[in-house]
């Protein structure tokens, strides 16, 4: 094996061990942020800054390691928050699938701006499952008020109770992102990994 392919082999596990660090580290960041709720839904459904450390990941990491921290994330979100789900369906599409879409975000790896369209695809794609949820298992609850409105169909229902955190949720992603883009702008573009320009 000649020396330069050990360097690249060497540098592949450096990579690799850094990237679990990350992982666990930002998953844990974010499990943190999950318990500091601007505002708490009735059913189910926060404001959080929790799923910005996700996206951050996902963008710098790309999008398998970031599909797998959302479900990670997901899974500790089920184990420590699970009161809110109604039998194995609400497990399966609030928890282990809602937030495995935002490693969606890792499609926009190494992109100027990636770190925001990441946060738009994937806070649309968690709150499509999680739409998709309230029209399936949450329909019972319909019809029902919220936010001083009654509901009798579970679309709009859904649409709304669900399509209101999650606007909140990614506005203040997106706010955070912002924020953040300038002072960390090397790391959210993983040039500190790759030491490539941005795309």
């Amino acid at each position: 094996m000649s020396s330069e392919t050990k360097s690249s082999v060497k540098r592949s596990g450096s990579l690799s061990t850094r990237c679990l660090a990350e992982a666990a580290i930002l998953v844990a960041l974010a499990q943190i942020l999950s318990y500091v709720k601007i505002y708490q839904f009735p059913h189910g459904g926060s404001v959080t800054a929790a799923m910005f450390p996700l996206i951050l990941f996902a963008v710098r990491w790309g999008l398998k390691p970031g599909l797998l921290s959302g479900f990670a994330f997901g899974a500790l979100q089920l184990i420590f928050d699970g009161a809110y789900a109604w039998g194995w369906q609400s497990m399966l599409l609030d928890y282990l699938a809602a937030f495995t879409p935002l490693g969606l975000a890792g499609w926009f790896r190494g992109k100027k701006w990636g770190v925001f369209a990441g946060t738009v695809v994937g806070c649309f794609c968690r709150f499509l499952i999680h739409y998709i949820s309230g029209i399936t298992i949450y329909r019972i609850l319909v019809p029902t008020e919220v936010l001083g409105i009654t509901f009798t169909n579970p679309h709009f229902y859904s649409l709304v109770y669900n399509g209101s955190y999650m606007l909140a949720n990614t506005i203040l992603a997106l706010v955070i992102a912002a924020f953040l883009y300038v002072p960390l702008r090397k790391y959210i573009l993983a040039q500190d990994l790759t030491g490539h320009s941005p795309q």
